[in-house]
């Protein structure tokens, strides 16, 4: 007697598939077969999308599940699930990440982002239309959310001297960057994407300044709109003011001195002996004593009696432990900011930045008291202000601290490039002696590129192994300047796109798209794709965007037998169109604490530019990239 066949995996799917057709269950129109790999490589994608679209999982986990997945699977060899790694576009990204932080810390950015915003005067459209532009050149060159980061402190600061609310200038700002980082080869990942997809598909592929027609005419346009029409839709919220941090935060009544009685329990203990955070969830920022204040946390000093305590705190907290612990509490006594502020302590406001690594950390997690010796009195985070239990919210790119401590520890904050000090840049803690070496490190690389001297990843390696070869940057400063999780996305989504290629899903997906919009020709299939871009983008990176859509891209043009390229940059263009939702785009996320915005303002204002970008691909692509 036979031995019974084990009925593998892909049996199983080619099984189903075939009782579906049998049973009429097909796609209406659609011509070509769905094989088992096609629904396994579907399967993968669709999966992916919802882990994306969840946030359920680091975005940077999802692409090495799907990289697992494709190994596991047998769709892809272990060389070409990890040929991501080593593809030149991921090599490029990272490297302009590294020459990026060299213009930052050299002062190059601040400087000429300085510069060229304080030509706009008092004059609000002319400051909008400035900070596009000024953010919108920088991020031709440099990543988008570094852009973004650079120019946002200043910005904040301006529209407060101005009084112009951070609401009407963070949006224009965000959405700049992105409009900008379409206009060159290098200003987006996407961009390199999609030009590595055309030359994985054996054609020719974008060279630096190949983007830069249609790019020009997408950001002026995007400008134009703010100019005229975006900037009344922008909303009108004044979120902190510069007189009183502590009334835009709600510290009023949570800020207050404590006399430490002569029978307190607390005499002869230090502030980390009380345990008044943990047991109370009362923060002690400071102490006086005989008429000197110390500002700050003192964790070897000894409370003794009569001592004044600056503690943040509940009032119903401080109340009901006022005789447990022998405290006693003026209730008429509410501290602002400046009584906070002092000669020798100050506070400020700090925004999480990109390239902080406790992102999903508490403070209690990061010990950030520890740490950086100082106190984090409030967190505001997307549209509520947190004062209480602090140590337990986990913190998140563009979240905003208000952060109280000795003047010197917060001068330290400028440094951390986990955090954005909010206020005028000061240009003491950069390395300005290094400004011209950078400068010429950077110019030598457009060079290099643009004549096509060199492979675009080449130079740009070169040019990041040159800053810290000259000093512009140590190496430590380097690795920290690199954005991971967006490369780890990346060289784990690029497999898919292989994937999608050799086992014919390209071609499957970009025969169902022309089976459903084809009827309308070229121009109908384009609309499509940039719908479909546009869609996927707003849920997951604009990087894994391209990856998924190029190849598809690429084959609906050679199956209708027009050249691939104006429909791979029209994909490359609508993957930066991360304008309906704050969660696009990283650049978005960050602005969104700082200019107090809503969920939906990013859809107010975003929808018609969105609308405006497709209309402008439509017209222009077909001249500058003849189909």
């Amino acid at each position: 007697m036979e031995g019974i066949r084990k009925i593998s995996f892909s049996d199983k799917i080619e099984l189903i598939l075939a009782i579906f057709y049998r049973a009429g269950i097909t796609p209406s129109r659609l011509k070509v077969p769905v094989t088992s790999e096609i629904a396994l490589v579907l399967t993968i994608l669709g999966i992916a999308i919802v882990l994306f679209a969840t946030e359920r999982i680091r975005v940077d986990v999802i692409s090495m599940m799907v990289l697992l997945s494709l190994i596991l699977t047998g769709l892809l060899t272990v060389e070409e699930a990890f040929s991501g790694f080593s593809n030149p576009a991921v090599i490029t990204v990272w490297g302009i990440y590294i020459v990026s932080e060299g213009l930052f810390i050299t002062g190059v950015a601040d400087y000429l982002g300085q510069r060229i915003l304080g030509i706009s005067g008092n004059n609000s459209v002319r400051l909008t239309v400035v900070i596009m532009v000024v953010v919108g050149v920088m991020s031709a060159f440099m990543n988008n959310i570094g852009a973004t980061a650079v120019l946002l402190p200043a910005i904040v600061a301006i529209g407060r001297k101005l009084k112009i609310p951070a609401s009407k200038l963070l949006i224009p700002l965000a959405f700049g960057s992105l409009l900008g980082g379409v206009t060159t080869l290098i200003g987006t990942p996407p961009n390199l994407l999609v030009s590595s997809a055309l030359a994985t598909a054996g054609y020719e592929p974008f060279t630096l300044f190949d983007y830069t027609p249609m790019g020009l005419i997408v950001m002026v346009s995007g400008i134009t709109y703010f100019a005229v029409v975006g900037r009344h839709l922008l909303p009108n919220r004044q979120v902190h003011s510069a007189e009183d941090l502590t009334v835009d935060y709600n510290l009023r009544d949570y800020l207050t001195e404590l006399k430490v009685l002569s029978v307190s329990s607390l005499i002869g203990k230090t502030i980390l002996d009380t345990r008044l955070g943990e047991e109370y969830d009362l923060t002690v920022t400071g102490l006086m004593r005989n008429g000197h204040a110390y500002p700050g946390v003192l964790p070897n000093a000894h409370i003794q009696a009569n001592d004044i305590l600056l503690v943040k705190g509940s009032i119903t907290k401080i109340l009901e432990v006022q005789d447990r612990i022998g405290i006693r509490i003026d209730p008429h006594i509410r501290l602002s900011e400046l009584d906070l502020k002092s000669s020798e302590a100050s506070i400020i406001e700090v925004v999480i930045s990109q390239l902080a690594d406790f992102a999903g950390k508490t403070l209690k997690q990061v010990d950030f008291r520890a740490k950086y010796g100082l106190t984090v009195l409030a967190i505001w985070h997307k549209e509520e202000v947190i004062v209480n239990r602090l140590s337990d919210v986990p913190l998140q790119l563009g979240d905003i601290l208000l952060v109280h401590g000795p003047r010197q520890r917060l001068n330290y904050l400028r440094k951390d490039l986990a955090f954005i000090v909010l206020g005028l840049i000061t240009m003491e803690y950069r390395r300005v002696n290094k400004a011209l070496l950078s400068l010429i490190i950077f110019g030598g690389m457009i060079l290099l590129v643009s004549t096509g001297t060199l492979h675009i990843a080449t130079a740009v390696v070169l040019a990041a192994v040159l800053m810290v070869l000259v000093g512009v940057l140590a190496m430590n400063e380097a690795y920290a300047s690199i954005e991971w999780q967006s490369v780890f996305l990346i060289a784990g989504m690029l497999p898919l796109g292989i994937a999608m290629a050799k086992t014919g899903t390209a071609d499957f997906l970009s025969k169902l798209i022309i089976d459903l919009v084809g009827d309308l020709g070229p121009w109908g299939i384009m609309i499509g794709l940039f719908v479909l871009t546009t869609i996927i983008t707003e849920f997951m990176s604009n990087a894994a965007a391209a990856v998924l859509v190029a190849p598809i891209a690429i084959s609906s043009a050679v199956t209708l037998g027009v050249a691939p390229q104006a429909f791979a940059m029209g994909v490359a263009i609508a993957a930066s169109n991360s304008f309906l939702f704050p969660i696009g785009h990283q650049a978005s996320v960050l602005v969104y604490g700082p200019g107090g915005y809503r969920f939906f303002d990013y859809t107010k204002v975003g929808l018609p530019l969105t609308l405006l970008i497709w209309f402008l691909l439509i017209i222009f692509l077909p001249i500058l990239w003849p189909l």
